[in-house]
């Protein structure tokens, strides 16, 4: 029996396995302090799954994500779960099973987002895995209630670093502000004007910038700006200032209020001033559309969880959408997509250790207590024992504090450097 979401209403599936909802909430949510949200706080809205069935037999899990919400959708997200499913059915299952991958669209709604927890606790998923909402304090509760781990989350909500069955693959915004800070000192910046959300979240990402820069002496300029503005020029003067050498402009702002900075910041004149931001705020993608090399975006910085895109580590990424989602739009560069990814690589590796006895309590105990799960590359080594934990009352469930330092040159992202950079001791101390 399907249970019925928060809004009272029982959510329905199309054979694609979208929900359909005619009630839309607008995105109104910044995150708290612990797991704020530079990219844009999204979520999704609807559930299903591949138009065959699952059997007793099989191994369920589901990924959510916003599909056209109207928002900052994240489609590529499910689209590369279904495709991960459709590989390993191919290629012999896991631990001899099936896996049936249910992918839940919850339309950016806590409506639907309670729609999507319930159809996974519905359908006996063992896991949620490589997913993207903002309402995790409607989704974790649901799915702590029958113990259902919650595999590498975006990490837009403070549950998502405080739950127990959470499982977070990367450091959330608090690790990319103060990985950020590290990059903007190791690039040579003198001088930091920090644009960011005039909200109280906003106030907490300045702190973890500020606790980076604060080693070198660099006490950076706060420039609070409103969040629906649609023009952001006086920001951009102030930000710039008298656009001395070495002087840098950070922008933590979520995605679309990066885009209405940028095309104020690309029509003021400057000729020392660096551009930088976390990746999530701007993409491949926004440079592209920005002009590419001969745009805003050239020779900026950008903070990253993962290697570029270029990298070899995603090559299994780009070869499972090649052959098992040949039409669809998965932009191996996008970080929702990777964090799928590397998601379903914790997922899989851990199931395949476990054998032909896996069920959520034999998952959630071997994701507590295992030893470390190579990610390929993609991150260092994860693990989740109690040892492995952030030192904070905000984060607790935080694993992995490292992040790459990326620029754009010629018009893509590059590293900075080939190796991770650990902000442990900036997050642990910021909180």
């Amino acid at each position: 029996m399907t249970r019925l979401g928060s809004s009272g209403t029982k959510p329905a599936v199309s054979r694609q396995g979208n929900t359909r909802r005619a009630r839309r909430l607008p995105l109104a949510r910044l995150l708290a302090a612990g797991a704020l949200t530079v990219p844009a706080a999204l979520g999704a809205a609807g559930c299903g799954g591949p138009a065959d069935a699952a059997t007793s037999t099989d191994i369920t899990v589901m990924t959510m994500a916003p599909t056209g919400s109207g928002a900052t959708d994240r489609a590529g997200m499910t689209a590369l779960a279904d495709a991960i499913g459709r590989k390993v059915n191919a290629t012999g299952g896991i631990s001899g099973r099936r896996l049936h991958v249910l992918v839940c669209n919850e339309h950016n709604t806590a409506e639907g987002a309670d729609a999507c927890a319930q159809q996974a606790v519905d359908a006996k998923a063992i896991a949620v895995v490589g997913s993207y909402t903002q309402w995790g304090d409607t989704v974790l509760p649901v799915l702590e209630g029958k113990g259902i781990p919650w595999i590498g989350g975006y990490g837009l909500s403070t549950d998502e670093f405080r739950s127990p069955d959470s499982y977070p693959v990367n450091g959330g915004t608090p690790s990319l502000l103060a990985g950020n800070g590290r990059q903007l000192i190791a690039s040579g910046c003198r001088s930091v004007a920090v644009v960011r959300p005039d909200t109280r979240a906003g106030d907490v990402m300045l702190s973890y910038l500020s606790r980076a820069l604060a080693p070198s002496g660099i006490k950076p300029v706060d420039i609070p700006a409103p969040e629906q503005s649609t023009d952001y020029t006086s920001v951009a003067e102030r930000a710039i200032g008298d656009d001395q050498p070495h002087h840098c402009v950070t922008a933590a702002l979520a995605a679309d209020p990066t885009q209405t900075f940028l095309d104020a910041y690309r029509r003021l004149h400057h000729t020392h001033t660096r551009l930088s931001s976390v990746i999530g705020s701007f993409q491949q993608s926004v440079v592209d559309a920005t002009g590419g090399s001969s745009g805003p975006l050239a020779g900026a910085y950008a903070t990253s969880w993962y290697p570029d895109e270029s990298s070899k580590v995603w090559n299994g990424l780009r070869e499972t959408a090649r052959d098992y989602a040949p039409d669809s739009t998965i932009d191996p560069s996008d970080p929702g997509i990777q964090t799928t990814w590397v998601a379903y690589q914790v997922f899989l590796q851990t199931v395949e250790r476990l054998g032909a006895q896996v069920d959520v309590r034999s998952l959630e105990n071997a994701l507590d207590t295992q030893d470390p799960v190579s990610t390929g590359g993609a991150t260092p080594p994860l693990s989740w024992r109690l040892s492995d934990m952030l030192a904070s009352v905000d984060s607790p469930r935080l694993v992995n504090t490292s992040v790459t330092f990326q620029a754009v040159q010629n018009g893509q992202f590059v590293e900075q450097q080939q190796r991770f950079v650990d902000v442990r001791w900036v997050l642990t101390n910021a909180s």
